[in-house]
């Protein structure tokens, strides 16, 4: 099974000119973010996928398969693991910036807007401030035809280490 590290802002690095080519770039950044959340052994049992993360904005992917509810259905739960993931990826990016600290979750809230059955579902985490202290992200989590199935919001706290 793939790692979340080996699943680190998809192909980054991989063709010249990419953002991956330049030390401390953002997917440095974003492999370091994730590393300093410890393993990631939730992100890796969900089989997210992040695919960019800046202290602005964090997207990634999580399959429907294996993160279903009884009646097949894409669990809420799994769609607010994914929404914790990218908001927090997105914080502790801030936190690392501007402080060289680190974020953890204070509240989560969501509303699932339909259901899923099958397929990938990406989120986006965008800022909607981002202070000394706390960190608000609004995440988006649509299906593959662009639908939106969850509108989550997260609130982190930012620590110094």
């Amino acid at each position: 099974m793939e790692s979340s590290e080996d699943r680190l802002a998809g192909d980054a690095g991989d063709r010249p000119g990419d953002a991956g080519d330049r030390p401390g770039d953002a997917g440095d950044r974003l492999a370091a973010a994730v590393r300093s959340m410890g393993r990631a052994a939730l992100l890796d049992r969900m089989g997210i996928t992040l695919l960019e993360g800046s202290p602005e904005r964090a997207v990634g992917t999580m399959p429907v398969e294996g993160n279903t509810q009884p009646l097949g259905l894409l669990h809420g739960g799994a769609s607010c693991v994914l929404a914790e993931t990218l908001g927090s990826v997105a914080a502790t990016l801030h936190a690392m910036e501007a402080s060289g600290g680190y974020a953890v979750g204070l509240e989560i809230s969501a509303t699932h807007h339909r259901s899923v059955t099958s397929g990938l579902v990406t989120g986006v985490a965008t800022a909607i401030h981002r202070g000394r202290t706390v960190a608000t992200y609004e995440i988006v989590i649509t299906d593959e035809s662009g639908r939106r199935v969850c509108t989550a919001r997260l609130t982190c706290v930012l620590r110094v280490p």
